[in-house]
């Protein structure tokens, strides 16, 4: 069976998902196994390094995923990606299950890649990350879960194969919660560079800063790859690049104990009064007075 191991990063604590004996990067358990035997790393805001799905069937509570805090409703699933921080609260009895996996699990296979970082389940920009499960679907989804559940209890010859087809057949379900009309072909160049653009934010936003970096290896002009961006999502690219930037800063004040001068330099600015002038002009409010602020309200 996997094994969680916790890693006390600068920030928060890490937990980490560490292949299993037969090298099975996955794991699947009910919400009442993990809160019997995970209460402990659960008591507090962690990231993965791993992506987790969590089925909330019926339970009572909270979830903090990053600086907002959901009420739990009944049959809805939430998608943790690598490096959010997230914190779930339950009171009373909890159903539902919770998949954990490394993405090396579903493979380099173009539609394994797409299930995972084009579809909006775990990359996504919607104001809400709950995804409400119709009746019709959860049944499908069940039927999958069961299947995963069993199999990963087992020790069966290609039990990873096993895994690997029913969480894509699962991932496939729930995709289909919030499947899109079709778009024109100009619409759909447009969502995937907007999809590209996002992509390298999210591996490069602690080195490059600036609209004409992004743009530059996308292959178009700062200007193009703004108003592309705009058009899509109602903001351009240079805002999203700042605000990706703000919530790991966000993140870090509120989540951990490292000096502004520790966060600055993470983030990769080598002036602390640059990274307080940047932080103020795009959140408000000084560095200082929003993790006072939260910090004392969590």
């Amino acid at each position: 069976m996997a094994q969680l191991r916790i890693t006390m990063a600068v920030n928060n604590p890490l937990l980490e998902l560490s292949k299993s004996v037969v090298n099975v990067p996955f794991e699947i358990h009910t919400m009442e196994w993990i809160a019997q035997n995970r209460f402990q790393q659960n008591s507090v805001p962690h990231r993965h390094n791993y992506f987790v799905i969590i089925w909330v069937e019926k339970a009572a509570g909270t979830h903090l995923i990053d600086l907002e805090k959901y009420e739990l409703e009944d049959n809805t699933v939430y998608c943790i990606t690598p490096g959010q921080v997230h914190q779930l609260t339950t009171t009373g009895d909890v159903e539902g299950y919770v998949i954990s996996f490394m993405a090396e699990f579903l493979g380099v296979a173009e539609e394994n890649y797409d299930l995972l970082f084009n579809t909006g389940l775990f990359y996504t920009f919607s104001n809400s990350p709950v995804i409400k499960v119709s009746e019709e679907m959860s049944a499908e989804m069940g039927d999958a879960v069961a299947k995963m559940l069993k199999e990963f209890n087992n020790h069966f010859i290609l039990r990873a194969e096993i895994l690997r087809g029913f969480l894509k057949i699962f991932l496939i379900y729930l995709t289909r919660q919030f499947e899109q009309p079709k778009e024109t072909e100009a619409q759909s160049k447009s969502i995937e560079l907007v999809k590209q653009f996002f992509a390298l934010v999210e591996k490069k936003y602690t080195t490059k800063k600036m609209v004409n970096d992004y743009a530059e290896e996308l292959a178009v002009t700062p200007n193009h790859l703004n108003e592309v961006v705009k058009k899509i999502t109602g903001t351009p690219a240079s805002h999203h690049i700042q605000q990706r930037i703000i919530l790991e800063a966000k993140r870090q004040a509120v989540y951990s104990r490292v000096t502004m001068k520790e966060i600055a330099y993470q983030l990769g600015f080598d002036d602390t009064a640059h990274f307080s002038k940047f932080f103020k002009n795009a959140s408000g409010e000084s560095f200082s007075d929003f993790r006072a602020k939260n910090t004392n309200s969590l």
